[in-house]
């Protein structure tokens, strides 16, 4: 089926109706498909340009090198050829009626003459659909258009099928809700849940993508209710799940799993440059280290002991599965172990020394843990909520005023190596990293020192260790 009454309103970029102009006067079809077309329908910003035409690759190479700047081929063994036209990528892939070895989610690679078989192929109706150029004319033959309207995601074959062939599709039908605000055909959720193991024949990185894609979506909470619901979340992040903790009258405590989720939600509202995956990621983890320390203590109440410390070994583990760059891993597993201690400030009164040791241990991170801190507070009890909220705003001033005493970004030894190496008199090696440790442990303990008092306590120290000071010490 094929409705041509809608292309004509759809408002595609201008350089894709030259582009289809190109190809037609070298006597091949064009047309713009997928997700450029769903957000055309939808008034949202088209970028990412898929093309898709009836040329073979070598034809499409030609038609390019012509009328391109620079052209790529890394993609033609799968049909695509890629192109800078008219200052713009562009990538244009030929037909496509490929089949799946279903052990793999790598297709055996076939080329079409048909653009509704090209259609069937791809992962949901909303993104079946295609504009021919520069005609405009308009295909929807799986009902994409409707499904719009319905605002549901739903597989042009069935969903066993395209889910068999591509078990990662049903990672991003979680995305595409988190992203669109849709709802899940109940036939294709259906088969979500059943074929969820099926998820292990892909592999870490392109579930890390996709995984990082839905969480970095206008409401990543939507998608990650689906991932848990159908069972996919088991699958590959399977801390999440196990926050669902059983809650009864005897051992009451806080839901984590929808607390966890709020303080997502919080930490999203906060944001201000844009979408921060690090602290996306540290929110909805904080917390996946209470089920490993859950403890009822006699009279009925829960504890969570140094579930700090185990939810950032947890999530260090886990993103290492996934195959998160390292500083990725270093930061998320640095603002969960932090996450906790802060609270007590407001009663315990910190010394400056402490503040320092926060600052100095969060480093690079200490923005994010602001946030994520302020993020985990969902009580629902008022002026616990408003004590919590002013004691951090004095703490964050108490950090600012410090800060510009001391020069706290960069918290070092008042003497370098060098320095302490002639006052001792000692060679390059671990007595110099032991004496640079005291020193640092000292000006965090009470801030900056003269470089007089600095060598004054080196001296001290190196005597209290028995360490004579060398022949050229003073």
């Amino acid at each position: 089926m094929s409705d041509n009454s809608s292309g004509k309103e759809i408002t595609v970029p201008p350089i894709a109706d030259e582009l289809g102009r190109v190809f037609a006067d070298a006597g091949h079809e064009l047309h713009l498909v997928g997700g450029p077309v769903r957000d055309a329908v939808l008034r949202r910003r088209v970028s990412d340009l898929d093309f898709t035409t009836d040329a073979r690759p070598e034809s499409t190479e030609a038609i390019l090198r012509a009328h391109c700047s620079a052209v790529w081929t890394t993609g033609a063994d799968f049909g695509t050829i890629g192109g800078m036209f008219r200052g713009e990528q562009v990538e244009v892939t030929t037909f496509r009626a490929d089949a799946y070895d279903r052990v793999s989610r790598n297709p055996i690679v076939r080329y079409g003459d048909s653009l509704v078989d090209d259609l069937e192929r791809r992962d949901f109706t909303v993104n079946a659909m295609a504009v021919s150029l520069p005609a405009h004319e308009f295909t929807d033959p799986f009902g994409g258009l409707a499904d719009i309207a319905r605002q549901t995601i739903r597989t042009p074959a069935s969903p066993e099928s395209s889910f068999a062939d591509d078990p990662l599709r049903m990672l991003r039908a979680a995305r595409f809700a988190a992203q669109l605000g849709f709802d899940i055909d109940p036939d294709t959720l259906d088969a979500m849940r059943r074929m969820a193991p099926e998820l292990a024949r892909i592999t870490a990185e392109r579930i890390r993508d996709e995984f990082v894609k839905l969480l970095m979506a206008p409401d990543p909470v939507a998608g990650l209710r689906i991932l848990v619901d159908t069972g996919l979340a088991e699958q590959f992040l399977p801390e999440l799940p196990a926050l669902r903790m059983e809650i009864d009258e005897h051992a009451q405590h806080k839901d984590v799993y929808e607390h966890s989720l709020q303080v997502l939600r919080n930490a999203i509202a906060l944001e201000q440059d844009g979408p921060d995956l690090l602290l996306r990621l540290a929110a909805l983890l904080h917390d996946i280290g209470k089920p490993e320390t859950k403890d009822v203590v006699p009279g009925g109440g829960v504890t969570f002991h140094h579930h700090d410390v185990a939810g950032a070994r947890l999530a260090r583990r886990r993103m290492r599965e996934l195959r998160f760059p390292k500083s990725d891993v270093q930061a998320v597993s640095l603002l969960i172990s932090l996450h906790l201690r802060f609270y007590g400030y407001g009663d315990a009164g910190w010394t400056d020394s402490a503040v320092r040791r926060y600052v100095t241990d969060a480093g690079p991170q200490l923005d994010r843990l602001h946030l994520l801190v302020r993020s985990d507070c969902t009580t629902r009890n008022r002026r616990r909520a408003e004590r919590l909220r002013r004691d951090y705003d004095a703490f964050e001033e108490r950090i600012a005023r410090i800060r510009a005493e001391e020069d706290l970004r960069a918290v070092r030894p008042d003497l370098d190596g060098n320095a302490i190496m002639e006052l001792l008199g000692l060679p390059p090696g671990p007595l110099v990293g032991r004496a640079w440790a005291y020193l640092k442990e000292l000006r965090l303990e009470r801030g900056p020192m003269s470089r007089e008092e600095a060598e004054s306590q080196l001296r001290a120290w190196a005597a209290s260790e028995g360490l004579a000071p060398g022949p050229d010490a003073e």
